[in-house]
């Protein structure tokens, strides 16, 4: 028997060498998640029917479900919803801890100096809100004079007010709350005599406390998703998806889903 040359040996090392490499590396890739495109999305979930917690303890409503379609439709495998007071959203927006607002936020000069504003999805008026059935119902903000009316801190409905308070010289008590369901819950209880809020709101609420909507306030709002300023590739892609959206079936049932409209 002839003795093995050493190069021959030397290649069979290296192929054995290469095959035990490649079976590490078929098996790393294996184990090896892939990366998951992930929006991360800003809320306030104390604005029914456009964000609020279920009974199940879960963030829900009609924006959380606008953006899982918007994500989708942007080739994000997911969501992750976060949890914010509707003041600290802009701040937590432009601090990067999250990607996009999503709240029921009105389109306003101010905030435009802070945020960049998708195309609008939403249009609203404000509506005043007051105990079923009372003494006092107030079809406008001159009925508001000397009374004590309820507000979310950083909403229009607080600017609104203030603006008549402080340049127009009307006296009403403005208190604000960190959530409206905290305004209403104080109005039920007697401690405020009425609660301004966005009308859609406001209608949801009737359904859920003694409440009742007393008096319309045309404010006109627009509602829109915001991004950090300068942000354009996703604001581009939230107002490409969202248009086609708007324009879709799916769009018409989220409507009928949480208003009863189509």
């Amino acid at each position: 028997m002839y003795p093995l040359n050493k190069s021959f040996l030397l290649a069979i090392i290296v192929i054995i060498i290469a095959l035990v490499a490649l079976g590490l590396y078929v098996y790393m890739i294996s184990q090896t998640k892939p990366t998951q495109r992930i929006l991360i999305v800003g809320t306030s979930p104390d604005f029914p029917p456009f964000e609020y917690i279920d009974e199940q303890g879960n963030i829900v409503g009609f924006d959380i479900d606008m953006m899982k379609e918007l994500a989708k439709m942007m080739d994000y495998d997911d969501i992750e919803i976060v949890s914010i007071d509707f003041e600290g959203l802009i701040p937590a927006l432009q601090q990067g801890q999250i990607d996009v607002i999503a709240a029921g936020m009105t389109i306003t000069d101010e905030r435009k100096q802070q945020v960049d504003f998708t195309i609008p999805y939403w249009e609203a008026d404000q509506a005043i809100l007051v105990i079923k059935g009372g003494d006092f119902q107030p079809e406008s903000p001159d009925d508001l004079v000397g009374k004590v009316v309820g507000v979310q801190t950083g909403t229009t409905a607080e600017s609104y007010l203030t603006d008549l308070v402080e340049n127009q010289g009307y006296d009403i008590t403005i208190k604000s709350y960190s959530s409206y369901v905290l305004a209403v819950t104080d109005l039920v209880n007697g401690r405020i005599d009425a609660v301004m809020v966005d009308l859609p709101v406001a209608k949801m609420f009737e359904k859920q406390y003694n409440v009742q909507i007393s008096g319309i306030v045309e404010t006109g709002e627009k509602y829109g998703l915001a991004v950090r300023k300068g942000n354009t590739e996703l604001l581009n892609k939230l107002n490409d998806a969202l248009t086609q959206l708007m324009q879709s079936d799916k769009w018409d049932q989220l409507v009928q889903k949480y208003f009863g409209q189509g």
